[in-house]
């Protein structure tokens, strides 16, 4: 549980209160990390900006694939559930299950493979990626544009599940997220009540 203290919707006045009335039309409710960014909200506002247009860039599905890979790279279960569940959108569950419990075997291009793979290195030890990381992207057809925006996301993602981490933010599950699909997000992490794959 973070220290942070943050301001109950209630009681949310301003600016906090415009942020959390955003999320909850859009989601449902305010998730644990909207409650801790809302601290400093222009922060929050470039996040959401900066996310915004990586995802405009390069098309939500994609965009989802390579947020769901990173967050399995940096062990993000904040990220893997909130992404899960709003992969959903673009993403059909039975897929989902498939590619949360092993996306190398769930039936992807071999293009959404290599980008998700690039997006899982990045989160793990971007210090040893090199030209023939990028290379292997090129080679199966992606653009500068294709590349730089993969690796946006992916590096996107870090900085907010490492914020999450570092603050002990609540880890939320989004309402209405089946339980199959919630274990398999998370047993790649090794949580130890998910049973899914």
């Amino acid at each position: 549980m973070s220290i942070i203290q943050t301001a109950p919707e209630a009681e949310a006045t301003g600016r906090t209160a415009e942020i959390y009335a955003e999320d909850r039309q859009v989601l449902g409710y305010v998730p644990s990390h909207t409650r801790v960014l809302s601290v400093h909200p222009e922060a929050l506002a470039a996040w959401k900006a900066l996310q915004s247009t990586i995802a405009g860039s390069m098309g939500m599905r994609r965009f989802e694939l390579v947020t769901l890979a990173a967050a399995l790279g940096i062990g993000s279960r904040h990220c893997r559930l909130a992404h899960g569940n709003k992969s959903l959108k673009f993403i059909g569950e039975e897929e989902l299950v498939r590619i949360a419990c092993d996306y190398r075997d769930a039936g992807l291009s071999e293009a959404e493979v290599a980008m998700m793979d690039f997006a899982q290195k990045l989160s793990t030890d971007s210090v040893a990626m090199t030209d023939a990381d990028s290379l292997r992207l090129r080679d199966i057809g992606f653009g500068d544009r294709e590349i730089v925006d993969i690796a946006l996301a992916a590096a996107a993602r870090n900085y907010l599940s490492r914020v999450l981490q570092a603050l002990a933010v609540d880890v939320d599950l989004p309402p209405g997220l089946s339980q199959v699909l919630h274990d398999a997000l998370l047993e790649p992490l090794g949580h130890n009540d998910a049973v899914a794959c």
